[in-house]
């Protein structure tokens, strides 16, 4: 990427610069389209299941950026040698249900042929260009809200071993398929101006980037961070995956890691799949926020500060 020479244009409000999780492209004063296009392989064994979270993955960058999607492109790579197209039609379904679930269109797409089967969207949003949440936004000062449990990589890397519960299995597919609308509105209307999801860098990472990009820091208490069921017994048994390492090597030289034990650290950097929305809002605003997640059915919590080290993350 460092070949490439960043776009310059004064609508283009958002680009590759920042890594963020959508580009924002202005079209007048009122109204910017949010483009992003996101796929995954295969989590969970159930076709249809696998295509709602792939579709709610993908969608996750709209939200994340304060958007609402009008419009999605199916992104298909299939092994069409080894896997009936009666499976690809159970995905593509999944894939339905999540955008009338979240209200918006999937107008075609495109497939190819691919000895590992793929799935995701390219999806395309609007937002106000003065109203987007970015990596670029938080403040010093902030509260961070997390809006779902973490665990996800662990689990479904567990699930792919024969390793998880069928009731921890379910607990992570729920996760999954939970779309981040309500939570976006929710940052929006509390006066957010820093966010991102947490999907494949796992909270650490994604954190790691906005921080970064924000030019500050952020002091976690992970005593507040939640998890889904067995998500620590399943890590301790090994099921990590390979990305959560690499998502810590990334990050180690800028985390303070306190008294938390590697275990525990490990766990925060979890690749996740279609995970939560990470916001700042100011303080006197934090608890009335993580109080309208909650009447929302979000499993959510306050775990930490954004503060005056610019580019560290402190654990406590």
């Amino acid at each position: 990427m460092r070949r490439l020479t960043p776009t310059s244009n004064p609508d283009l409000l958002v680009g590759a610069v920042t890594g963020d999780d959508a580009a924002v492209w202005r079209l007048d004063n009122n109204r910017a389209l949010v483009v992003t296009a996101d796929f995954i392989t295969p989590v969970v064994d159930d076709p249809r299941i696998w295509g709602q979270v792939a579709a709610a993955n993908a969608v996750s960058d709209i939200y994340a950026m304060g958007g609402k999607p009008l419009l999605g492109l199916n992104l298909v790579g299939w092994n069409s040698s080894e896997l009936p197209t009666d499976l690809l039609s159970e995905v593509l379904l999944g894939a339905q249900d999540i955008a009338e679930q979240a209200g918006f269109a999937i107008a075609g797409g495109h497939t190819v042929d691919d000895p590992e089967p793929k799935f995701g969207l390219a999806v395309v949003g609007e937002a106000h260009p003065e109203h987007l949440l970015t990596n670029a936004g938080l403040k010093v000062g902030q509260k961070l809200l997390l809006s779902k449990p973490l665990g996800v990589g662990v689990i479904t890397t567990a699930i792919k071993n024969d390793g998880a519960s069928t009731e921890t299995a379910q607990a992570a597919m729920r996760s999954m398929v939970m779309l981040n609308d309500a939570a976006s509105q929710i940052a929006l209307k509390f006066g957010a101006t820093g966010a991102t999801d947490v999907t494949g860098f796992g909270l650490l990472g994604h954190l790691g980037r906005a921080v970064e990009e924000s030019k500050v820091g952020a002091q976690i208490n992970t005593e507040e961070v939640l998890f889904l069921p067995e998500t620590r017994e399943l890590a301790e048994a090994g099921f990590i995956p390979g990305g959560s390492r690499r998502n810590l090597e990334w990050l180690n030289e800028r985390l303070e890691k306190g008294d938390c034990d590697e275990s525990e650290v490990l766990l925060l950097a979890d690749a996740q799949t279609s995970g939560g929305l990470l916001f700042g809002v100011d303080e006197s605003k934090a608890q009335e926020a993580l109080n309208e997640l909650a009447t929302s059915g979000h499993s959510a919590s306050i775990i930490g500060s954004v503060i005056d080290e610019e580019g560290k993350i402190v654990l406590s």
